[in-house]
Parts: C-alpha cells; structure tokens; sequence
C-alpha cells in the first residue's frame, strides 16, 4: 500500500527544519475519539474548543489534545483531566502539570504570558518522565493512526509511563511522528527501538539527532542549522546552543552560540523537494519547503 510516509522514505526526504514551530505547549486530556480538527470535532464542547484555539491564536501557544495509549473509552476513570503546560526555549524549558475537572478554566490562563515563558506559578513542577507525545490522529491522516498508535502502546508496555497520543504534530508523511517535551525536539520515522533511545537520551538531558525533524522553539531555517551545527560538532546535550536568525537576500544566516562561548554561522537557503509529492494521504501533489544548510563556519 503506498501511503505519503512510504513515499517520503523512496525519495529519501531530508526531515531537519520539519517540526511544527511551538515556542510552547498547552496538553489537555480529552478521551474520546477525534476528528481531522481535533479542537472543534470531539468530545471537547465545540466552543470551548474555538475559544481555546482564539486565545492561543499569535501568542506562540500551541493546544493539543491528548489520551493515554490504548482503548478510547468517552469518560476518563476519574473525570479530573491531566494537563500539561510547557515551555521549550533552550536554558528556560520548563513543564508544568495540574488537573481540572472543567476544561473552560484554561480560560483563565495567560495565554500570552504561557507563550513567552512566564508560567506565573500555575500548577507544580512537572518532575517526572520525559513527555512523548505521539502524534496518532488518523482522522488527520491515516499514517499517524496506522503507525503512531502501535508505536504509543508498545512503549506504554515498555514501562515508560508518560507517554501520550496527541492530536497533531504536523509533518504526517514522516510517521511515526513524536514530540518529546521538556526539550521540544521533534522527532519522525521512529521505530519502537529507537523511540526508547530518544526517550533514554532525554532523560539524560540530551537529544537524539538521527531521528531529529528540528527544536520546535525556533523557525524551521534555525532548526536546519542547529542540526548542522550539531552533525559538524557531534554535540547533543539539548541545551547548551541558541541561535540569532537574519534574513538575508538568498535565505538566512543563522548565528548559533554554545553554553561555552563557542559560536558558528551557518547559511540557510529555502528550496523546495521534488518531484511533487502528497504531505498527506490522499492530498494533492506538492512542492514541500526544503530547508537546506550550508556549510558550519566557526566564528569563535
């Protein structure tokens, strides 16, 4: 069966400067099942789900929807909600963890304040297991459910306890797709061996750059070139670079500077990946954005 992920791998489609952009995350539990606009079409009061999406709207939130692996049943066992708030700028990422019965209280939240970093107290300190989350909407894309929720389920057996189905994560051609949170690295064509080596790389405070599509904090011209700098240096401890993004005439010239006062330029250009190809099952032929770095110049 051809689908857009066995097309994607054929054509050898690079996946760095591919994440969905996030400077951060509001995850709200919602069992049930979902459709392709999982924020109006579920189990979510339609409202609710259209007010949360306009007070997010510009403000570098992004809202998923989650639920654990496995079977949906309508109702959670207790009908309090996990939510997740986090916060993904290198040297500042953050999560926070609280429980609703109400869904309309997130209402109340800074939007804003959440999306520049500022979390202002609400809930505690999230001090468990890296967060996986595995983008499994079929109703979006039938990649993402025909691959993601095996992989979901395989490593909720393996014991790694914090591990979610989302609602979207972009970039369904490269399924299983998962974003794995304090850090926002997002990461794609995982197998169940090598999600559970990202998951261990995390925790250790590290990324995993084989399977890495970008850091979801920066643009997608910074992710290409923090992935370069990574492969030119082999540094993986994920927070230890940051980066300046300039337009320039041909794309971008991107400035990354290490923890240790080492600093690289890098010059990005915009492309595109042919021959056309459908970003999701079933959607048109295109020309997908292809980000492509040039070489890594040591500027100190």
């Amino acid at each position: 069966m051809s689908t857009c992920t066995t097309l994607s791998r054929a054509l050898a489609e690079p996946m760095g400067g591919t994440a969905t952009t996030g400077a951060g995350w509001l995850l709200l539990e919602q069992p049930g099942p979902w459709g392709a606009k999982a924020l109006t079409q579920s189990h979510l009061d339609p409202a609710l789900g259209r007010a949360l999406e306009s007070r997010a709207r510009d403000t570098g939130l992004r809202i998923g929807l989650i639920r654990r692996p496995g079977r949906h049943a309508d109702c959670p066992p207790n009908p309090s909600r996990h939510v997740f708030l986090a916060h993904t700028r290198p040297g500042l990422s953050w999560v926070r963890e609280l429980r609703t019965a109400d869904p309309a209280d997130l209402l109340d939240l800074d939007f804003a304040a959440l999306g520049a970093g500022a979390h202002d107290g609400v809930g505690s300190a999230y001090r468990g297991d890296p967060l996986a989350l595995v983008c499994t909407n079929g109703r979006r894309d039938r990649c993402c459910a025909l691959l993601g929720r095996p992989l979901a389920a395989e490593l909720a057996a393996a014991g790694h306890a914090q591990v979610w189905e989302t609602t979207h994560l972009g970039g369904h051609r490269f399924s299983p797709t998962v974003l794995v949170l304090p850090y926002g690295y997002a990461y794609g064509r995982l197998t169940p061996e090598s999600a559970k080596e990202v998951l261990a790389a995390t925790h250790e405070g590290r990324m995993a750059p084989e399977w890495c599509r970008g850091r979801s904090y920066w643009e997608p011209a910074g992710q290409a070139a923090e992935l370069a700098v990574r492969a030119h240096t082999g540094e993986d401890r994920a927070e230890v670079l940051t980066l300046r993004q300039t337009p320039t005439v041909t794309g971008w010239s991107v400035a990354v500077d290490h923890r240790d006062g080492r600093g690289w330029t890098v010059e990005v250009t915009a492309g595109v990946s042919l021959p056309p190809r459908s970003q999701s099952c079933g959607a048109e032929l295109v020309t997908p954005a292809r980000y492509e770095a040039g070489p890594v110049l040591r500027t100190r």
